[in-house]
């Protein structure tokens, strides 16, 4: 019988917390911006005694003294009249995160799955769809779209618990983790328990949310599969359907019997490369990838926003309209998309909204009132032409 070396971990974790340390984590905070939370000390009020504030906080968190206080709750919009709910820390609770984020990071990062890209260093999302193209080029054509119901607003506490303490044994770090977890969250005026999930909007919830999910990408490796997963999204790539129906089972096996998971039976589903599918705000076919619609419609949305027919165009909306632009051609415009065709039409789009909102109405005669040359010289810019230009393509105005 072989006796198997007993595991090593990290125990003297708090002893590296440095001046040098709450300083670079508060950087990090600044740099990131952010609300106030439910103290309504902003990042401007927090820096006019930032030195004092760290000094004072650094020797709490080595005496085990630092107590979070409970999130401020805030909804944005999801589409389709849904919204999500966000907890934002406060100022101070965000450092704190990051001392402990920095801390941890790198214990956990050597053994992440070179498969997952969310939320690491040196990876993006553009990385991710890459490596799905990639499998689709060897033949693993059968796709397992999974989607994992409220992820982060229902991992149970035990289980975030239990993947940290498999690696970190010093107690301090662990109890921080633990009180941010259950600090409570702020909303209507009433403190409410967080008695599962981590909060969308912390500094630390990504990071959890990839220790927690790392031993079902080795568990998928281990049973040969291929898969690509940023943070809570994830495809797995099979070449058949029958292997594809054998992932869904282990996945469910691994999320529902051990991890107190569940799939979303409506967003979950088996699809063939030439059906297409959604990842990541593309949408991926053989003809290329696309921008999927939802993500076109969270675009026009941003775009109606700003562009009401009840305001004045003027120079602010334009620079409004500008930085929304930029955003989505930036994020879409990549050597593996074909997305030139939906920028035009958004140049079109955009164009019509623009005149609506000046003349206050619906005309085809605005096009000869407001001339495509006048939207320029007030500094519109174009999603075709910086698709272009991304592209490193020939321009042709149209």
């Amino acid at each position: 019988m072989t006796i198997q070396p007993k595991k090593r971990k990290i125990h003297s974790l708090t002893g590296r917390i440095t001046p040098e340390l709450m300083q670079e984590s508060w950087k990090a905070v600044r740099r990131n911006r952010g609300a106030a939370g439910i103290d309504k000390v902003s990042i401007e009020l927090y820096s006019q005694h930032a030195g004092t504030n760290l000094e004072i906080l650094m020797r709490k968190l080595k005496t085990r003294n630092y107590w979070p206080k409970a999130l401020k709750r805030v909804f944005i919009p999801k589409g389709k009249g849904k919204t999500r709910p966000l907890g934002i820390p406060t100022v101070q609770c965000r450092i704190v995160q990051e001392v402990v984020r920095r801390l941890i990071n790198p214990i956990f990062e050597k053994r992440f799955h070179n498969n997952s890209f969310g939320f690491r260093p040196g990876r993006n999302c553009h990385q991710a769809v890459r490596k799905v193209k990639e499998y689709l080029k060897q033949g693993y054509t059968h796709i397992v779209d999974a989607d994992i119901k409220g992820f982060f607003d229902n991992i149970p506490h035990k289980l975030i618990m239990a993947e940290v303490a498999n690696e970190i044994a010093d107690g301090n770090i662990l109890q921080l983790i633990e009180r941010f977890l259950k600090s409570g969250v702020m909303e209507e005026g009433q403190l409410r328990p967080t008695t599962k999930g981590t909060p969308q909007g912390g500094v630390i919830s990504p990071l959890l949310a990839n220790i927690v999910l790392n031993p079902l990408d080795h568990e998928l490796e281990r049973n040969g599969h291929k898969f690509v997963r940023y943070a809570d999204d994830f495809v797995i790539l099979c070449k058949s359907k029958q292997q594809a129906t054998k992932a869904l089972e282990l996945v469910k096996e691994i999320l529902e019997g051990k991890m107190g998971l569940e799939l979303s039976p409506e967003k979950t589903k088996i699809c063939r490369y030439s059906e297409g599918f959604d990842f990541l705000g593309f949408h991926i076919t053989p003809n290329g990838a696309s921008i999927r619609a939802k993500s076109e419609e969270k675009f026009k949305d941003a775009v109606r926003k700003i562009t009401i027919r009840s305001r004045n165009l003027d120079q602010e909306v334009i620079e409004k309209l500008n930085q929304v632009i930029r955003g989505t051609v930036n994020y879409f415009a990549q050597p593996f998309t074909t997305v030139k065709g939906q920028c035009r039409q958004f140049d079109r789009w955009i164009r019509k909204r623009l005149r609506c909102m000046k003349y206050k109405c619906i005309s085809r005669r605005d096009n000869f009132r407001m001339k495509k040359k006048h939207l320029i010289r007030l500094g519109l810019q174009s999603c075709y032409q910086l698709c272009c230009v991304r592209l490193n393509v020939r321009y042709v105005p149209g």
